[in-house]
Order: C-alpha cells, then structure tokens, then sequence
C-alpha cells in the first residue's frame, strides 16, 4: 500500500518577489528538444530545463521533494514526458491553484500526485511557504502543514478514482471488477 502521507522538502516556483510563476507549459517542463528520449530514467535530467530560473533544478532535487507552482501548471501539449521527468527524479508530487487538464490527467493516469490548492498564492507571497521548507501532506483529507513553520496547508482531496490509481501505480496496473 502506498503511502497516503507525504512528507517532503518543497520547491516553490516562484518569482524573485515570491508570485508563483503560473501558465508553465510543457515546453518549460520538458523541453521538445528531448523527445528522442524514451527511458524515464534518463528523463529527470531535463526537468524545467526551460523554464528561467530553474534550469539546474535536476541536479538540486532530491527523492521526495514536493513542488509548489502557480495557475495553469503542464500547459500545452499532451506530452507525457513533462509528468515524467518529475517522476524519474522521485518528485513526489506537485501543488498548484489548477493545471491544464491534460497535464492533470496525464499525472493521475500515471499515479502521480498532483493537487490543487487555491489558498496557495498568499504564503508563498507571504515568504510562509519557501524552497527548502519541509511539508507534510495527507492526499486522502487534504489537509497539510508546512513542518518548518508550522503553518497550515489546505488542498482538495484525491478523489476517488485519482486515489485508487495512485494506489495501483498508474491506471494500467488497475483492477476493477
């Protein structure tokens, strides 16, 4: 059974003034010049490879971490490579208002977690939510808490369907009856 709890160091994709950086499109996440790559493994290395500002962020990240972004996370294409790369970095999930649908829909069909937030904006503009604080976060209640300053987090829960796939590993791993 995996985990329902996830604790992790976080990476808040923000402007310098602490706005999330919204509309990161697929082309930010993982850049069309890579599509020759077909293993996931070697995907991370090219995780918001275009994105200004985050370029290094493969060589910084870690198993476990957990993203913040603004509105509109994964627009653009359909391409699946913009969920996995995140995924071969053992990116645990991301956190943002709203994601384009098809990115949405692509992370839960592979089982990765991703959840929306609208009360997001205020503490990373607050400076109560930054890059390298650890967070904790229940997918079932959608309740969490930034650990490092013992604030509160609120996201909508998995439903139903989002939470038996991520409990399967990706929606081809799932039994139905």
């Amino acid at each position: 059974m995996r985990s329902q709890i996830l604790r992790g160091r976080v990476w808040v994709l923000a402007w310098p003034d602490g706005r999330l950086i919204e509309d990161i499109d697929t082309d930010q996440i993982f850049h069309n010049s890579h599509l020759h790559i077909t293993e996931i493994s070697q995907m991370g290395a090219y995780a918001l490879g275009n994105l200004e500002g985050w370029k290094d962020f493969p060589q910084k990240a870690k198993p476990g971490d957990i993203l913040v972004a603004g509105r509109n996370f994964g627009a653009g294409s359909s391409r699946q490579q913009a969920v996995d790369c995140f995924v071969a970095l053992g990116v645990k999930g991301i956190m943002a208002p709203s994601f384009s649908a098809i990115y949405f829909r692509n992370a839960v069909n592979a089982g990765f977690p991703v959840l929306r937030s609208e009360g997001l904006e205020r503490p990373a503009a607050e400076g109560l939510l930054r890059s390298g604080d650890e967070i904790e976060i229940d997918l079932s209640s959608g309740r969490g808490r930034n650990v490092t300053r013992n604030e509160s987090i609120s996201f909508e829960p998995m439903s139903a369907i989002q939470a038996e796939i991520y409990e399967a590993g990706n929606v081809f791993r799932l039994k139905r009856s």
